[in-house]
């Protein structure tokens, strides 16, 4: 983003993807958010009595409230209670009457975000992306298995946030609301006084009446008020104050900012809690269990007392074992029977369903054994009593672990959403702009055009204009960059920025979840929920994973009990204790408990959730796994020029005149037609000619009206001022409008353009009266990055709007050796589209609405942040403080985020390979080495930590550039 300019801040940076837009209710919403009004444009109403028709059709069904229905203009109004019935009921029973509906009323597509709880893998999270797309409204659900978070996108019209909890709860998984999409101006206030309904309905009323807001919702018992509101027109402070000002007679009402807990923080610590505590818990009953059944028996004469028999062949030993079982398996591991039990009745299977199946096997095999014991005088075997209990705590230790790693993926988001201040030092001014009084607030009560101070070493609260002040801001926090950045009246400031030195009065431009920083923290949230597209490597194993381990560890039994059931292979090999079905289905449990399909799930989303996180961190926002995968691929990186390789702000370095105008008049003219033109070059020939003018003496800020005003893409603007019509712009608009250029102009243009010069020329009524150079430096780190992008094996090409010689000096000094020069917005869209055609991964840098087009059509759309919004929007990856270095960051963190995905799905598909067979015996016969069920458990678990903790290290990247300045080739860039 740019660091020290005057435009505001790009917002927002976020949209609703994928074309589904939010869209307001068609009802004002502040009288009763139970009531809505919906429109139905219905044909074939000849006449009143068809009116009646419908009406008494539609007033009937429950729900509905009033009906009424205009013959003139084939419009029926229905107001309904949405809980009770939808628009699309309404709809079918207009058509039941007889009546044809030509327009059903635009879907009010909503955005919510949940937290999902009691995900493991993969399996899991497509299960609850497959309840929520059950849903009737539901248009589009993703579900993140790192983040434990679903976004969905639901018709209102149709269905309800509580629908779609209770459709995750009956998959068998936790949910809670986090947002929807009209959370985004909402003040939570606690209110003080409200003793009764009748309080609660004067406050209602008050906060209804007042301008900006748009909605109320009053919980009595909680002694709440969530209101929505415009922030263009009011605020916290100003609402507190309403509710205040209700007060009458005795009564006296109050109310302040309700700050809602960190769900997120809390439930994580909670989470880690609740599985180190059970893991203690099974420890407690499992510890034993393994000391009498491994450890006393091989210490004679101490373990002899464990053989001593109860009853029949019932041993002490026995039945201590079983009774130190049961609780583990039963109380402790009770979560794993509830997973497979929802993971079977939804027709799919996951970790627990392993398992639970193995656990069961061993422990109802030993109970077994313990009942023939008991039953018999002369039965002689083996319990696994030590088996299942084990596995259950390694198990529950791996999860431990494992969550507590997983908590630290979102480290980069966490540090994010705690840069900004919990307080602000407010100010009132009076006419003259001094400070009359100081109040510290919350940050959270700040509104929009507030004047606020910032002292020495405070973090600004909210982004703003400075409007009073100088100093020096460290914004390396957002950006990454290091150096503090100079701020003087007029320049605009970051919210969660470091103020050096000197002390500002900043006035408020964007507060709540307008500011950069919201923007960002969405974005990288919205990016860590997306679904990489080699994730769906994982997706298609884990459809059949489960399953195909439960067959392969029926079929190891199997090869293992017939084998021996018959003597293929000698007695010997059988331990001691054991009989050839208990090596069997030891080998089998060992089987399905080595299996983790855990690890697959979260190969991706743990790493693109680091990276995103981390790329943040660094000033380069990546939106979403599939940008970061692309950007991997990418072999030719296409430049524009104006503002992208040039710094953006051009100065105009002459003005000569072709004609008898005078400066003065040549000015006004030019002055005239540009005044609309948001172009860089624009705006640097409305700053030289105000200049002039004052110069001349004349006044700045009178400028002559134009009419017929319209913009050349790529060429320049044209109009009528007065009787005159101006054209402005390069030499392709002269030709485009037969405009005749001379030789006294040719030469003008040439030995400029030889100077990476670009020429504004002016034509007043078909001839040329002047011209203005223009120059936009190079940045000075174009031809560093230019060089590092050749050493990775990525070409560079420039494309511009502005002449070819121009562009051909820009490119000579950055050391492009390709360029496409003269090229309107489509044509820069063509030519990607063209590079594209030979089979090449193409990213686009650019800032501007022009670029917007070849944004979009490259693989990869890198915005630089002091871009426009469309530009911004347009792109795939937005480098926040403009600095080119960062499309280096952007392709080398994508090449070394994939790299670690591969990585991950190398450590848990290899453990699987490796696992499997090993678990099955397939070294027994050779070596006499065999994996135990406990220990396999202790091997599955460690599976997933080590992904996890694979990924993690995502977090030491450091830049390219940082690390290899010293071994960059010796490259000068030439002075413009």
């Amino acid at each position: 983003m740019e660091s020290n300019g005057k435009d505001d801040l790009k917002v927002p940076l976020l949209r609703p993807a994928d074309g589904v837009i939010a869209t307001p209710s068609v009802t004002d919403r502040r009288k009763d958010d139970k009531v809505r009004s919906i429109s139905f444009r219905v044909s074939d109403i000849k006449c009143a009595s068809c009116a009646v028709s419908i009406e008494s059709a539609v007033g009937k069904l429950s729900g509905v409230e009033s009906v009424l229905v205009s013959p003139l203009q084939g419009l029926a109004a229905v107001t309904c209670i949405p809980e009770l019935i939808n628009a699309r009921k309404i709809k079918e029973c207009i058509e039941e009457a007889g009546f044809a509906v030509l327009e059903f009323p635009e879907q009010d597509i909503v955005v919510c975000r949940l937290r999902i709880k009691g995900m493991t893998c993969t399996s899991c999270s497509e299960s609850v992306e497959r309840a929520l797309s059950m849903v009737d409204g539901v248009k589009k659900a993703v579900v993140g298995l790192a983040l434990e978070e679903a976004k969905v996108h639901y018709d209102e019209n149709i269905t309800n946030t509580n629908r779609i909890i209770e459709a995750v709860e009956d998959a068998g998984f936790g949910a809670d609301l986090i947002t929807t999409g009209n959370d985004l101006n909402k003040v939570h206030l606690k209110l003080e006084g409200v003793n009764c309904p009748g309080d609660a309905a004067v406050i209602q009323t008050t906060i209804e009446s007042a301008e900006g807001v748009n909605e109320v919702e009053m919980d009595l018992a909680e002694e709440k008020v969530v209101i929505a509101y415009d922030p263009d027109l009011t605020g916290p402070r100003s609402l507190i104050r309403c509710i205040k000002e209700a007060s009458h007679g005795s009564k006296s009402y109050n109310a302040s900012l309700y700050i809602a807990p960190r769900r997120r923080e809390s439930e994580q610590q909670e989470e880690v809690r609740m599985y180190r505590n059970q893991f203690l818990l099974s420890c407690l009953f499992s510890a034993p269990v393994f000391v009498f059944s491994m450890v006393l028996p091989m210490l004679h004469p101490y373990g002899n007392w464990l053989e001593y028999k109860v009853y029949d062949m019932l041993s002490i030993g026995m039945l201590l074992r079983w009774i130190l079982c049961t609780p583990v398996q039963f109380v402790i591991g009770r979560r794993f029977y509830v997973g497979a039990y929802h993971a079977l009745r939804r027709k799919s299977a996951n970790m627990d369903v392993l398992v639970a199946l193995g656990a069961n096997a061993a422990y109802f095999y030993s109970v077994y054994i313990m009942i023939k014991a008991l039953t018999s005088d002369k039965f002689e075997g083996q319990d696994f009593f030590e088996t299942s209990s084990m596995l259950i705590s390694f198990i529950l230790l791996g999860k431990y672990l494992e969550i507590v790693a997983k908590g630290k993926t979102s480290d980069a988001l966490a540090k994010l959403t705690d840069l900004a201040p919990d307080t602000a030092c407010l100010v009132k001014l009076d006419n003259d702009g001094s400070v009359i009084s100081e109040e510290e607030i919350s940050t959270q009560l700040i509104q929009r055009n507030d004047v606020f101070k910032i002292l020495p070493g405070s973090k600004v609260p909210v982004d703003g204009i400075v409007i009073t002040g100088q100093s020096h801001v460290n914004e390396s926090m957002i950006t990454g960059e290091a150096t503090p950045v100079a701020k003087r009246p007029g320049d605009k400031v970051i919210g969660g920025t470091m103020n050096e030195n000197g002390c500002l009065l900043v006035k408020a431009t964007h507060v709540g979840s307008e500011t950069a920083l919201s923007q960002i923290v969405q974005l990288v949230e919205a990016a860590q929920l997306a679904r990489a597209p080699v994730q769906k490597l994982a997706d298609r194993i884990s459809r059949f994973f489960v399953p195909t381990v439960v067959v392969v560890a029926f079929f190891t039994w199997l090869g293992w009990f017939i084998p021996g059931l018959i003597g293929l292979y000698p007695k010997w090999w059988i331990p001691k204790a054991m009989d050839g079905f208990e090596l069997a289905l030891q080998f089998g449990i060992s089987v399905l408990v080595v299996a983790c399909p855990c690890a697959l799930g979260l190969a991706t989303p743990t790493a693109v959730m680091v990276a995103t996180g981390k790329g943040a961190s660094q000033g380069v926002l990546i939106k979403g796994g599939d940008a970061l995968e692309k950007a991997h691929k990418v072999k030719t990186v296409v430049f524009d020029k104006t503002g992208t390789l040039t710094i953006g702000k051009p100065a105009v370095v002459s003005a000569v005149l072709f004609s008898s105008y005078s400066m003065e008049e040549f000015c006004d003219l030019a002055t005239a037609a540009e005044v609309n033109s948001e172009h860089p070059i624009a705006k640097a020939v409305m700053e030289h000619t105000k200049r002039l003018r004052r110069k001349f003496g004349a006044s700045t800020d009178h400028n002559a009206k134009v009419k017929d005003f319209e913009v050349h893409p790529g060429a320049g603007v044209s109009g009528r001022v007065g009787e005159k019509v101006v054209l402005v712009g390069n030499r392709k608009l002269m030709q485009a409008s037969n405009v005749p250029i001379g030789c006294e102009v040719q030469d003008y243009i040439s030995e400029n353009e030889q100077m990476a010069r670009s020429c504004v020329l002016v034509a007043i009524d078909g001839k040329i009266a002047g011209a203005f150079a223009v120059t936009d430096p190079v940045k000075p780190e174009a031809g560093r990055v230019i060089s590092f992008l050749h050493s990775m094996g990525i070409s560079s090409i420039m494309v511009t709007g502005d002449n070819w010689a121009t562009a051909m000096a820009i490119s000579k000094q950055v050391g492009i050796q390709k360029v496409f020069a003269e090229t309107d917005p489509i044509g820069k869209a063509d030519r990607i589209k063209d590079l594209q055609t030979r089979g090449t991964i193409v990213a686009m840098v650019g800032d501007g609405i022009n670029d917007s087009p070849a944004l979009v059509a490259a693989d990869v759309g890198m915005a630089i942040g002091a871009g426009t919004d469309v530009a911004i929007e347009a792109a795939d990856i937005v480098l926040i403080k403009s600095n080119l270095e960062d499309v280096i960051t952007a392709i080398h963190l994508s090449r070394k985020t994939m790299s670690r995905i591969r990585l991950n799905y190398v450590w848990a598909l290899g453990y699987n390979v490796l696992g499997v067979p090993i678990a099955a015996g397939i070294l027994f016969p050779f070596t006499g080495i065999r994996l135990p069920p406990w220990l396999a458990g202790a091997c599955m678990a460690a599976s997933s930590l080590s992904v996890v903790c694979s990924s993690l290290l995502l977090q030491s990247y450091k830049k390219p550039l940082d690390v290899h300045d010293s071994q960059e080739p010796n490259y000068c860039p030439k002075s413009a």
